[in-house]
């Protein structure tokens, strides 16, 4: 039995033809098929080269099973959730490989409700059953059902169901859909708004699904691809800009200069309005940047709950909690309404909707929040050992807090300030985040004497 390289911790990504190719799909998918006693699953890809060739084995290896196999086609990753609780199914595969290179590729899997996979019970058996092979052989195979024109008039339903659409005013918008599989899904958003209030303009960028991915791979995270939205931003006089991943299950936004807004910044704004929509109602957030978030909420009148960071942790506190969303500032937003789901397409609707409302720009909306909780966004440092990094900073500020918190990584606060230090689970990495309570300490000096630590001499970098 040889070892399935490909399943990582949270999902399925490697290499196309070193650990992930038709064959290892078509195991996966006929795994998770048998794990589950599916009677129907929900497949998608996106819009990556061998994405429609994996997605078909994996349907193949659903129906072999004798599971009936739904397939939406080239969708977001968000899609296959809805389509999954939508249509009563089993489980949900989507074959992306989101913002990875252009070499890779690799799945999202969800189980009926659009849950996420337990890890020990689900994940890990899944694993096992794809490596062994063990399958159960079966009378009568599965029947292949094309969903796709159903799964999305539903699914664009759903995410206008958010917002007032007859509230919309007049709005101009810059949508980057990176060459990902955003382009198909905007347009059936666009079309159907169009039906009921026209007073949005799009100016498109890179819409077109392309393998190739000819502008790069779509990551709008990063800041040296920061200029392919502002600039259009600024070209055209938009209202904001917004930028999709591969798989659009993330959105990233551009305020009326082009200036990028922060995730954490984001998280509050959400907050508030949900909470102005549901007084009272439960907010989940990550640990990273906690204090704008939590400041918003209480004035608001909610009740702020913290959750480790990742989608499966953030959707199992909101179910426990019943909150009404979810955010990290990773740029997932996640909403109850939507099956507890992240979606890249509701929050930009959300913005239109609320900039409508308060007649106020995208930039005024966020401007007092940077002032009053300043924060250095998530830094990464690449080391030889994660942890004798942060015991080095541990070492320095330990004893000096007023409070320590270990459910994600380690977090430290003081009197005006706090950190969160965490190590990547999938790479050498050290991921910091400070924060202020407004100008009382200069960020500057705390990010240069933690980034000394952290790159001690005997901690080199690689």
């Amino acid at each position: 039995m040889t070892e399935l390289s490909c399943f990582k911790a949270y999902d399925i990504r490697g290499e196309i033809n070193i650990n992930i190719d038709d064959a290892i799909a078509y195991r996966i998918g006929r795994a998770v098929a048998q794990h589950f006693k599916s009677k129907s699953i929900v497949v998608a890809f996106d819009a990556r080269e061998t994405s429609p060739a994996f997605a078909k084995s994996v349907g193949q290896g659903i129906m072999d099973a004798g599971s009936d196999l739904i397939s939406i086609g080239l969708a977001g990753t968000e899609e296959m959730y809805w389509a999954v609780s939508n249509f009563s199914s089993c489980a949900g595969i989507v074959v992306t490989a989101s913002h990875n290179p252009i070499n890779y590729n690799g799945m999202k899997i969800v189980k009926a409700g659009s849950q996420p996979l337990d890890d020990d019970s689900d994940f890990k058996a899944i694993k096992r059953l794809a490596e062994s092979e063990n399958w159960i052989t079966t009378d009568k195979k599965g029947t292949l059902l094309d969903r796709a024109v159903e799964a999305r008039t539903d699914y664009v339903s759903k995410v206008l169901s958010f917002i007032n659409t007859d509230a919309l005013k007049p709005l101009k918008i810059v949508i980057n859909s990176g060459n990902g599989a955003a382009g198909p899904t905007f347009d059936a958003i666009e079309k159907q708004l169009n039906n009921h209030n026209p007073q949005l303009e799009f100016v498109r960028v890179d819409h077109t699904p392309d393998s190739a991915f000819p502008n790069g791979i779509p990551n709008p995270l990063l800041p040296e691809n920061h200029h392919k939205t502002a600039d259009v931003v600024k070209k055209f006089g938009a209202d904001f800009g917004v930028a999709f991943d591969g798989d659009f299950d993330r959105c990233f936004f551009f305020d009326e200069a082009g200036e990028f807004v922060p995730g954490e910044y984001l998280v509050g704004l959400f907050a508030s309005i949900f909470l102005a929509k549901e007084p009272n109602a439960t907010i989940v957030h990550d640990p990273r940047v906690i204090w704008n978030t939590q400041d918003i909420v209480l004035q608001k009148g909610g009740n702020a709950v913290q959750s480790k960071t990742g989608h499966a942790f953030i959707k199992q506190t909101m179910r426990s909690n019943e909150a009404i969303y979810g955010g990290e500032m990773s740029a997932h937003h996640y909403f109850r309404d939507f099956a507890y789901c992240d979606s890249g397409m509701i929050p930009w609707l959300l913005i239109a909707e609320l900039i409508s409302f308060k007649s106020q720009s995208l930039g005024e909306l966020v401007k007092d929040r940077f002032s009053a909780f300043p924060s250095s966004g998530e830094m990464n440092f690449k080391v030889k050992d994660a942890n004798f990094a942060i015991t080095s900073v541990l070492k320095e500020y330990q004893g000096q807090e007023k409070t320590i918190d270990k459910m994600d990584g380690v977090s430290l606060s003081f009197e005006n300030w706090r950190f969160n230090l965490r190590k990547s689970n999938t790479e050498p990495l050290v991921r910091l985040n400070i924060e202020s309570k407004g100008f009382s300490v200069n960020l500057d000096d705390k990010i240069r004497v933690i980034s000394g630590l952290i790159n001690l001499p005997n901690n080199p970098k690689y």
